[in-house]
This record gives C-alpha cells, structure tokens and sequence, in this order.
C-alpha cells in the first residue's frame, strides 16, 4: 500500500513530518519521491486523455456545424417547393444538431475546468516533487557524514593505534625499571667514578632516543 491514497493527499502533505515519524527517513523519503513521480505520470496522462476527448468533440461539433448548415438548405429547398411539411421536418433535424452541438460544447467547458485543476495539481505536484528531493540530498548527505564520523572513530579506535600505545607503555616502563634499577644500586654504594657515570649517561640517552623514537612513529599514526 502506498503512502498517499489520491493526489491531494501529496499536495496536502507535509514532508518534514512524514520524515519525523519514519524510523528509517531515507528509505521514507525514497517511497515519496516513487510516489510523487508515479503520481505525476498519472495526472500528466490523465490531462493528455481530456485534451483528445476535447479534440475528438471539436471535430464532431464541426460536423454538426456542417450538417445544420445542410439542413438549412434543405429545408429553404423545401419551401421553394411549396412543401412545408418537409421544410419543417428538415428544421427538426437542423435543431437536433444544434442541439447536440450545444451539449458537446458544455462538455468541452466542463473538460476545461479539468485542465485548469490538472494543469495546477501538476505545478503543485512539481514543487512537492522539488522539495521532497532536496530533502532526500539533505538525507543522504548527514547520512554519509555519519558513516565517515564512525569509520574515522573506529580507525582511532583501532587495534594499530592501541598497539601502538601499548608499546608505548612498555617503553615507558622499562625507563621507569632502569631508572628504579639504577637509583636502587646507588643505595648505599661507593662513589661512581667518572667512567661509569659518563657509561650511564650513554644508557641513558640510548633509552630516551628510543623512547622519542617511538613517540614520533606514534605522532604520525594520529
């Protein structure tokens, strides 16, 4: 079953809050725009079959026409023949085409009135159209922010960045023993002399080039 039963349904329609009650707004608006569009060809259809019921009507009243013109004839021959009786029956006749000819007319006035309400619910019905598609590339694109927010928040989240950290970490603690190990074996020992301490400050440096090392690799990876 479709979302609109008759074409003043659509016109009538307020999108936004067709889309604010839908749980799933883009495939909604999809079944709108479906709508509208089959909507459109079906009033477009409907307007071209009046135009050719009019023409159709406009043709035969210019037979009738034709024949009101014949009857008239025939009737004046009549009467130029002294025969009245067929004048007058040829006059019935010349009435009953005008007759006919006046009722087609009517409906021709009718059809116009159809037109003018076809030719308006189109317009109508272009302008739903419009709208309802600018809100669907309005859709789409929060839409796919969306999807790339959660992919960029995912890949932040993922298993090479807390890898990386975790090395990280393990470097961070191995400085922490090294310095535990080295303040551990001041305790209570003898002077350094000068080759050892020049020798720790090699160390040293070595871990903490290491360790900057591996900040930068982590830097990049953001």
């Amino acid at each position: 079953m479709g979302i609109f039963s008759r074409t003043r349904d659509i016109i009538a329609a307020n999108v936004t809050d067709l889309l604010d009650k839908a749980e799933d707004p883009a495939k909604m608006i999809r079944m709108i725009i479906l709508e509208m569009e089959e909507t459109l060809v079906e009033v477009r259809a409907s307007a071209a079959r009046t135009i050719a019921d009019q023409k159709e009507m406009r043709r035969h009243i210019a037979k009738l026409e034709k024949l009101q013109d014949s009857w008239t004839e025939k009737a004046e021959l009549a009467l130029s023949k002294d025969r009245e009786d067929l004048a007058k029956a040829a006059l019935v006749e010349r009435q009953k085409a005008v007759d006919m000819a006046d009722q087609l007319s009517a409906e021709i006035g009718v059809l116009d009135d159809t037109l003018r309400s076809a030719e308006e619910d189109i317009t109508k019905l272009q302008n739903k159209l419009r709208e309802a598609r600018t809100r669907q590339n309005s859709i789409t694109t929060r839409l796919e922010s969306a999807h790339n927010r959660v992919k960029m928040r995912e890949a932040y989240a993922g298993p090479k960045v807390q890898d990386a950290f975790s090395r990280f970490e393990v470097m961070e603690r191995r400085v922490d023993f090294a310095e535990g190990r080295a303040d551990a074996l001041s305790l209570g020992a003898p002077p350094k002399t000068l080759e050892e301490e020049i020798a720790e400050l090699k160390s040293s440096e070595k871990v903490d080039a290491d360790l900057a090392a591996l900040k930068a690799r982590i830097g990049k990876a953001n």
